[in-house]
């Protein structure tokens, strides 16, 4: 393994990790061989396991490393070279891996897209990226089959299984795999050369193609360390129902884990389903999850008969929506563990959060800065905010884990800076010990009369009342107060909709919350439109939304006055 780039902590406060930390960047660097072929020494060290498989099946680094230099000859062998994009559609499985390392080998450039994505966005995606090769299975073979046409780029369709491979042209992958050879000379990238193209989830609007460096994952690994309490340790295992497909999943899980040399269980799955992540964490006896906010919400309402088995988890990590009070005691009381909540975004990933072993976690709270990163509070005039005042998030460069810039998109990445600070379009607010606390997407925030509203803590205020399983907050046009604050509720199983309901929803936050924040508007829905990685679209509610009668409040297409 190469010490220049291994980031290990100890129990020391934060404050002093932070004093005491140095970022060691090679002059050269490839994830690919970083985070396999360093361990491919051990012929018994396992990687992956296949959890979707019928038998399970566990592969080794050994045998990754020879895969994936087969998978990198072949991709050679169909004209991909150095900087070339190559799209890979697929969840999580062995196939989704192999191609991702076998693209850093080369020097190109990875481009990870969900399976769930309709012909538009996925037509999007590989026409803006430019894509020259992509690797997929069947989930996502009709949607490719109806936009190949369209994509004069693409050179090279790579299937998987058969579904795959019923598209016309298609290449079988195993076939390609089976005539190239197994030893690669690893392309000598250097930290600031391009590896993926990652697309951003489309929470405020169009999804921009965010460019990572290979420098990117050592920029990720002090926090992996300290959000999972130290890893790692002996035993640790890991597992996230964040598809490979997002920064959350890639560059937080798989590739974060295999840098340290852990091994990682992979599961399909096309819905999360609360119960088979208890299952998925008893029949793998996972150590180490990371599971989004939206997501331990669904587990914290599976009754205790159907919790399979055993809990084994010695870290919980959690990010993408305010994870809040209600869950960090949920998660002590059920998983025996403090949930350690982070944060970041796909430009500039895990830049905060929490350690439960070094210093108190304060639930609500998205931590202090991590090691090695620069993060402050900035107001309106770009001075680093008075503590308790609320600002903009900013990372100050240079800092390994940020992007390189928005894919054919140069104006708005001169928009994302602000001199030497990356702005992160999050309003937060800084205390007196350097904790900071999310208050809201500028976007999402509520400007009712003269009161600046974020929409967590009404939501975190919902969530306490047994009737409420999920619930978003978004402001709405008010021709008095500019703004009025509209709750869309989903109700826990045994409550129905009705105006004493809605009442008793509004009192509720006027006691907790304020008179100024209580939701004037509820609306109580089936669901919730989410991002594939479980983040909430209050912009979709929000256009939904402007045409709504003002001063109701609605249970589905009736409204109570």
């Amino acid at each position: 393994m190469d010490p220049r780039t291994l980031v290990r902590f100890d129990r020391r406060p934060m404050a002093e990790l932070r004093a005491g930390f140095r970022w060691r960047i090679p002059a050269e660097y490839n994830i690919g061989v970083d985070v396999c072929d360093k361990w491919a020494g051990d012929p018994d060290r396992v990687a992956l396991i296949d959890a979707s498989a019928e038998p399970p099946r566990s592969y080794t680094f050994a045998e990754l490393r020879d895969r994936s230099n087969r998978w990198a000859n072949a991709l050679a062998g169909l004209g991909v070279g150095p900087g070339d994009r190559v799209a890979i559609v697929m969840s999580q499985r062995p196939e989704t891996a192999l191609a991702h390392v076998a693209t850093y080998k080369l020097g190109a450039v990875a481009v990870p897209l969900a399976t769930l994505f309709g012909e538009d966005a996925l037509e999007y995606r590989l026409r803006d990226s430019g894509a020259r090769a992509v690797i997929l299975d069947g989930q996502a073979a009709p949607q490719l089959a109806r936009v190949r046409d369209r994509l004069p780029d693409l050179a090279a369709i790579v299937a998987v299984d058969a579904d795959a491979r019923a598209i016309p042209g298609a290449l079988d992958a195993a076939a390609l795999e089976a005539r190239a050879a197994d030893r690669l000379t690893a392309r000598a990238t250097r930290p600031d050369d391009p590896a993926g193209i990652l697309y951003t989830s489309g929470t405020t609007g169009p999804p921009k193609g965010a460019v990572l460096p290979h420098r990117a994952l050592i920029g990720h690994l002090p926090a992996f360390s300290l959000f999972h309490d130290l890893a790692p340790q002996p035993g640790d295992r890991l597992w996230s129902p964040a598809d490979w497909a997002w920064i959350g999943g890639l560059f937080n899980v798989l590739l974060a884990g295999w840098h340290y040399g852990l091994p990682v269980v992979a599961y399909r799955q096309t819905k999360f389903d609360p119960e088979r992540a208890f299952w998925l964490l008893d029949r793998y006896a996972i150590r180490n999850a990371f599971i989004f906010p939206t997501a331990l919400k669904l587990m914290r309402q599976v009754p205790a008969r159907y919790r399979a088995g055993r809990v084994h988890l010695r870290s919980v990590c959690s990010a993408g929506e305010p994870v809040g009070e209600e869950l960090i005691a949920w998660g002590r009381e059920t998983l025996a563990v403090t949930i350690n909540e982070f944060y970041g975004q796909t430009e500039m990933n895990l830049l905060t959060g929490n350690c439960g072993v070094v210093q108190p976690v304060r639930p609500g709270s998205i931590g202090t800065p991590y090691p090695g990163h620069h993060v402050d509070v900035l107001d309106e005039a770009g001075a680093p905010a008075r503590p308790g005042e609320v600002g903009e998030v900013a990372v100050r460069r240079p800092d390994p884990v940020m992007f390189l810039g928005y894919w054919n998109d140069p104006a708005a990445t001169e928009r994302k800076f602000r001199g030497d600070w990356a702005l992160m379009g999050d309003l937060a607010a800084r205390d007196e010990d350097g904790y900071l606390w999310f208050k809201a997407r500028k976007d999402d925030l509520i400007k009712s009369g003269a009161y600046r509203i974020g929409p967590g803590e009404i939501e975190e205020c919902l969530l306490r009342h047994p009737a409420v399983a999920m619930a978003a907050v978004v402001g709405v046009p008010d021709a008095e107060r500019g703004q009025t604050v509209k709750a869309f509720v989903c109700l826990a199983p045994g409550h129905a909709p009705s105006p004493g309901l809605a009442s008793a929803l509004q009192e509720f936050v006027k006691t907790r919350v304020g008179f100024h924040a209580y939701p004037r508007l509820i609306e109580f829905v089936a669901d919730l439109p989410l991002t594939t990685t479980g983040k909430l679209q209050r912009y979709v509610l929000r256009a939904r939304d402007q045409g709504a009668p003002q001063g109701t409040a609605s249970t589905g297409r009736e409204s109570i006055r």
